[in-house]
């Protein structure tokens, strides 16, 4: 048992480094896009990329899951796997192949209904090529996780990664290729995966069988709309965002912007929530074997309990810090010679506060989310899905065009909120602990109030000639005063951590003096 546990330990570690990895490296092209991009040609790449994202549910219809549990239950009874496979990827082929066709012969079509232009229709091209090359990669992803090959993953994913990044580098900056040179790069890392996973596709036999077919769909097609719902909770702000009407933009942010340009803004100024999203995803890999292996210890409920209280105030620090630290790395002139985001850019920093505090929501409903798997109750997640994407999506129609960007950045809040409500209603339901929400909630709240009163306070400090490293001292100050008042709300936690460092510090310091 131990043994098996050790690899999934392994595993685990390998899958998460690998994705965190490469969404770190991903990253390094925010400040790329924001400096030699228009804010207009941000918005459509932040609107097409949004439903890259959707799309590449459609283009894969479950099949990576459905595949994966019908091979591995194949593994397990002494039978071959292999039809299972090559039946996926064989369908895969000829329908993302059509589908693919399709989105090439009414690109003009598709980009008006995203809410483009007609002539955004060639964006829509590039994208029909990149989800294309995705759908290829879905069945020899499942073989290398199937068979426990992390290494072989990790590296396929990672040099996709590099050699996207270095290529849409080399487009925008050497060959001035502009937008089209994003989604060119963004292909040209998928076909480097391709090619790093060419010997698991040569290992598979040209064969398909309806039977399998059948037993594939059964099990992929409800993914479909879950996990639709899913990505709309983070999507949907930017496809609605798009088509705020020029009259509200002009109200809000004055004459020279367009739909686009604020999307762009937007996407742009959301994306530095990836500080606490890969928080997150680093304690989500963490999270789901730890509880899984010790759900029927005696001590399971109080152990999650205080694994609760203590990762959501790590990630409420978290966003308290940043929000009064990030708009500063953003508006500083690093060198004299760039900006992370340029100054047109910085209109949309007020975003902030709601986008960090959603992700606090998001690391509650991955603690809550242990209830749901331990107890077997995994149907009620769609409905906790839907219930968050459904909000997100009412919020952005009401909030965007009362308060444009705010309204969508709110709106997220609203959603994962609902969501983190929901996942608890079922979640206690059948797996009953007694977590603080009382404590919690205070914590949460005061939380807010400072990211909310973030530019009062700091304007106040102005007014008494508070500024550089003084003002940067006074939010240090602030961070600090949260974190002592979360450490007198959860004085017990705290102790209880305090005492864990001094036991690890004492041996050390005890055996270097006996020595």
């Amino acid at each position: 048992m131990f043994s098996k546990l050790k690899l999934l330990a392994k595993d685990t570690v390998i899958y998460g480094a690998s994705t965190i990895l490469a969404r770190s490296l991903n990253y390094l092209l925010v400040p790329l896009y924001a400096n030699k991009l228009t804010t207009f040609d941000n918005g459509i790449q932040a609107v097409v990329y949004a439903n890259i994202a959707l799309a590449n549910v459609i283009f894969s219809y479950g099949l990576e899951t459905s595949c994966l549990k019908l091979a591995s239950d194949a593994i397990k009874q002494n039978r071959d796997e292999r039809p299972w496979l090559s039946t996926a990827l064989i369908s895969i082929v000829v329908t993302s192949t059509i589908f693919a066709l399709l989105m090439a012969l009414f690109a003009p079509s598709l980009a008006m209904a995203i809410g483009l232009d007609a002539e955004s229709g060639r964006f829509i091209r590039f994208a029909a090529v990149i989800l294309w090359l995705d759908a290829m990669l879905v069945v020899p992803f499942a073989e290398l996780r199937l068979k426990r090959k992390a290494l072989s993953f990790a590296l396929a994913k990672i040099m996709g990664v590099v050699g996207g990044v270095v290529s849409t580098f080399v487009l925008i900056l050497g060959f001035k290729t502009g937008l089209s040179g994003v989604f060119i790069g963004e292909a040209l890392g998928s076909l480097v995966s391709l090619v790093f996973v060419l010997p698991v596709l040569k290992s598979l036999r040209p064969l398909f069988s309806a039977d399998c077919y059948r037993q594939l769909l059964r099990i992929g097609l409800p993914y479909v709309p879950t996990g639709i719902a899913g990505l709309l909770i983070h999507l949907i702000d930017r496809n609605l965002l798009i088509r705020i009407p020029q009259h509200d933009i002009e109200r809000l942010y004055g004459s020279g912007f367009h739909a686009s340009d604020i999307t762009g803004i937007y996407g742009r100024v959301a994306a530095f929530g990836v500080a606490l999203q890969m928080f997150i995803q680093i304690f989500r890999f963490a999270w789901q074997p730890f509880f899984l292996q010790h759900a029927d210890d005696p001590e399971a409920k109080p152990l999650f309990r205080q694994v609760m209280n203590l990762s959501t105030i790590a990630v409420i620090v978290l966003a308290v810090a940043c929000t009064f630290f990030v708009p500063d790395i953003v508006r500083h002139h690093w060198g004299d010679r760039l900006y992370l985001l340029p100054p047109r850019y910085w209109m949309g920093i007020s975003i902030l506060p709601w986008i960090f505090f959603s992700y606090v929501f998001d690391m509650m409903s991955t603690n809550l989310s242990a209830g749901l798997l331990i107890t077997g109750n995994t149907r009620y997640l769609p409905v906790v899905t839907f219930a968050g994407a459904v909000v997100t999506t009412l919020a952005c129609w009401i909030l965007i065009p009362l308060s444009g960007m705010n309204g969508a950045a709110l709106a997220i809040l609203a959603g994962t909120a609902v969501m983190c409500l929901c996942m608890g209603w079922y979640s206690v339901r059948f797996f009953p602990v007694s977590y603080d929400w009382g404590r919690l909630s205070m914590l949460l709240g005061a939380g807010l109030a400072f990211a909310v009163w973030s530019d009062d306070l700091l304007a106040g400090l102005a007014a008494f000639g508070v500024h550089g490293r003084l003002a940067l001292i006074a939010k240090l100050l602030v961070v600090l005063l949260y974190l002592l008042l979360g450490t007198l709300v959860f004085r017990t936690e705290a102790m209880v951590v305090v005492s864990k460092l001094q036991n690890k510090i004492r041996p050390a310091g005890g055996g270097s003096g006996n020595r």
